[in-house]
């Protein structure tokens, strides 16, 4: 599904010019018990998973989400999760960049993919939901997609009914494969907010078995 949101001619500019420092960093999901163990819930893990590795609390409820603050990297840094259930997650995310002053390319955005193999990782400065509701809510909330995100992957293969696989919970393999699995994604996250987007594609992009090149 192509995004609906539609870049500005000044958001076009921008997208040439160096990017200035991650300094929010939003996980994408679904509040409540049910959904904790759900590959839909792979942005709010891992945003857990990253507040872990730094004595970070995300505990604090502003702007429709939890968030928490400390330093990455040597960069203060916002940690996220909105609690607007994922298709109104770009409320909380517009929300958070008004509040603080940020720019859209000031963000990274972690969410699971249906097109990616699971444990697949792929980091992006820009582009598409491509069907993932929470990006298109995300990108028509702030009017652009000129955003760095980091996608992990959790299928790779056609689904049959996609909403009921991405809210299913963790098969045993999966578990098991989880926990180096988030923190191959928060080592990721901590690269872009580091070394910026450039540098850490092409330390964690992963292609999948049989791909002949990178996927936009």
């Amino acid at each position: 599904m192509a995004d609906r949101a539609v870049d500005s001619p000044a958001s076009s500019r921008e997208a040439s010019e160096p990017a200035p420092g991650i300094c929010l960093v939003v996980g994408l999901g679904n509040p409540g018990r049910q959904y904790e163990d759900t590959p839909h819930n792979l942005g709010f893990l891992t945003v857990d998973r990253l507040a872990g590795r730094h004595g970070m609390r995300i505990s604090r409820k502003e702007c429709l989400a939890l968030t928490g603050e400390g330093e990455v990297a040597g960069r203060r840094v916002i940690l996220a999760k909105p609690q607007t259930y994922m298709n109104r997650s770009g409320l909380a995310v517009r929300m958070l960049l008004e509040k603080y002053g940020l720019e859209p390319r000031q963000m990274l955005v972690i969410y699971d993919d249906l097109d990616l193999p699971w444990r697949m990782l792929r980091i992006r400065p820009k582009g598409s939901a491509g069907g993932h509701h929470g990006m298109e809510s995300v990108g028509n909330e702030i009017g652009t997609t000129n955003f760095a995100r980091l996608r992990l992957g959790i299928a790779g293969y056609r689904v049959e009914d996609g909403a009921k696989f991405v809210l299913a919970r963790f098969g045993r393999a999966q578990k098991k494969q989880l926990d180096e699995l988030l923190d191959l994604a928060a080592q990721a996250a901590e690269s872009v907010i580091s070394e910026g987007v450039e540098k850490a594609m092409a330390r964690f992009n992963r292609r999948a078995r049989g791909e002949t090149k990178e996927e936009g």
